[in-house]
């Protein structure tokens, strides 16, 4: 494996995603032991010549000698493309590097709802995206989508369960949202859509708890009791989640209640209707 010399990754300390791959490429040997530095130690120095705002937005690679910078995804086509030649080159192909683009921002402005964590304050720098309304409903969007189709065929598993098509499933998952805003009235518009976003992440988590399952009934018969408290452990795991997430975003706590309140009531509405 090659090794990209003099080459400095700016990461955000906050961002477990970030930390993971970044903490890779060395342990890959893909950038030196040097290679990987916290967006929130940036020396005025480097202050100068790297544009401390897009850097927050995409991940920058710092060329120490020549004081130049590479934003986003052709920071990481850089470094991977240095062991990997091909895969730099495909990358560079325009309708690939459009499309990789547009996914490194859908990522990128959504990292903090996917993987959150608790931001340090006592740092003057904070590598925070810019809020993108446009890439956020799209998260949401998507989420709801794989959610509902995840759920539509495991209820199927599930006789107990009330049937229900991946249209309604995707309504009553766009439900949950507007239920959940009106105990946020008093948040401003971003607050809300940050913990609409969250909510999703958990949501799209457990559809992909339920997914080993599904693909386990492919093979065999699996028993519907198995099934259903296969059903049950994720549903406690994703409040667990959510209420560690309503915790890192100092929101109150009842949002967690009123959470698992919304899927009784349409549970109990289904079974009424």
């Amino acid at each position: 494996m090659k090794t990209l010399q003099n080459q400095t990754l700016l990461y955000d300390e906050d961002c477990p995603l970030c930390q993971v791959y970044t903490t890779g490429f060395i342990k890959a040997k893909m950038l030196d032991e040097n290679g990987r530095k916290s967006y929130c130690q940036l020396s005025e120095n480097e202050q100068s010549f790297v544009d401390i705002k897009r850097a927050s937005n995409e991940i920058a690679l710092i060329d120490n000698q020549n004081k130049t910078v590479l934003y986003g995804i052709d920071s990481l086509l850089k470094v991977i493309g240095f062991s990997f030649p091909l895969i730099e080159k495909i990358g560079n192909l325009k309708p690939v590097k459009f499309f990789l683009k547009k996914l490194y921002s859908f990522v990128s402005y959504n990292r903090k709802v996917i993987i959150p964590g608790a931001v340090n304050k006592d740092v003057k720098l904070q590598c925070v995206p810019d809020f993108n309304y446009k890439y956020r409903f799209l998260f949401i969007g998507f989420a709801s989508i794989i959610t509902s189709i995840v759920l539509y065929h495991y209820a199927a598993l599930i006789p107990v369960l009330p049937q229900a098509g991946s249209t309604r499933e995707i309504l009553i998952a766009l439900g949950q949202l507007l239920f959940q805003s009106l105990f946020m009235l008093k948040s401003d518009k971003k607050t809300i859509l940050n913990y609409a976003g969250n909510v999703m992440t958990v949501s799209l988590m457990g559809s992909l708890l339920l997914l080993p399952m599904l693909a386990l009934q492919t093979v065999v018969n699996v028993p519907e009791n198995i099934t259903l408290v296969w059903f049950a452990i994720t549903a406690f795991i994703m409040f667990i989640e959510h209420f560690r997430r309503v915790k890192i975003l100092q929101l109150p706590t009842y949002l967690c209640f009123t959470w698992v309140a919304y899927r009784f009531i349409i549970l109990l509405l289904i079974l009424n209707y």
